[in-house]
């Protein structure tokens, strides 16, 4: 369990990074789920369910950026984020009573590994109270050249940035128009097995992988129970039964706590609302230049 220095540092800046948290052991049946995954890619001609596509992917040499919903699709991620180890680093934060939304798994492999544009999670999923956070599990070594998640600390207390492009929701903080200054970010560098921690209205993105080694990273995103949901890109929660299925630990409740945060709807919709990657196609200037391979 993180200190109470860790979580007074995680409300000042809007993040935590936590070393070596899991095993090699861990690890390694965590690689190997990924494997397992990217092999059902071998083919496919078009983003699907489960896998997002790199632009220069093709059936015959797959290139994968994102294995959507993990937890889902392998039992090995669904186990780790029910696991008291990763519980126990968001109470703390979240309180006795925790949801899940959703998870992904986020692939930079070497030398062409996609950027992500500067962005706040709460622009795509804004909800009653700012209980909200990504945590993050590194699979691979976080360094300086191959695309390192970077966070502009204290960003979280600030507002909820324009995130439309066009008039249209595409995901991303636009540099030309938004003013804000990206040269505070720090990279969270760290070894393989740290979890990393960042609130849902910090400022976050990163760079293409130059490097000669991939960068796989692990995310769930998760929140206080008694926060609600308000739009969102992911599907509507309709379903009490199914929304309740998704407590990590805790009890439910049909009572939101509300709070007086600032909010933007992430509508309308992008042009293509299947992949993260694809909406911010639509930003009008780019940060990060995508590299071609």
């Amino acid at each position: 369990m993180i200190s109470e220095q860790d979580a007074a540092f995680y409300r000042e800046n809007g993040y935590l990074v936590v070393r070596d948290v899991l095993s090699a052991g861990q690890l390694k049946t965590l690689r190997d789920a990924v494997a397992e995954m990217l092999a059902g890619a071998q083919g496919l001609t078009a983003n699907s369910e489960v896998y997002d596509l790199e632009d220069s992917h093709t059936p015959q040499a797959p290139r994968v950026r994102r294995l959507k919903l993990p937890h889902r699709n392998h039992p090995a991620f669904g186990e780790l984020i029910r696991s008291s180890t990763l519980i126990d680093l968001m109470r703390p934060l979240l309180g006795r009573s925790i949801r899940l939304q959703t998870s992904k798994l986020n692939l930079k492999s070497a030398g062409y590994g996609a950027p992500v544009e500067w962005h706040q999670d709460w622009a795509f999923y804004p909800y009653t109270n700012q209980d909200v956070l990504a945590l993050g599990v590194l699979l691979d070594d976080f360094k300086e050249d191959n695309g390192a998640m970077m966070v502009v600390p204290g960003s979280h207390t600030g507002p909820v940035y324009d995130h439309h492009s066009g008039r249209r929701f595409c995901g991303a903080m636009d540099p030309a128009i938004t003013g804000f200054d990206f040269s505070k970010a720090v990279k969270l560098l760290a070894p393989a097995g740290s979890i990393t921690l960042h609130h849902a209205r910090t400022v976050h993105g990163s760079a293409p992988n130059l490097s000669g080694a991939s960068r796989n990273f692990l995310l769930y995103e998760a929140m206080a129970a008694d926060a609600w949901p308000l739009a969102g890109t992911f599907g509507p929660f309709t379903d009490l039964e199914e929304f309740n299925s998704r407590l990590l630990c805790g009890e439910s409740t049909l009572q939101p706590r509300l709070e007086a945060v600032p909010v933007r709807m992430p509508l309308p919709k992008p042009l293509d609302p299947s992949s993260l990657y694809q909406s911010q196609k639509g930003l009008g200037h780019r940060y990060f230049e995508p590299v071609k391979a």
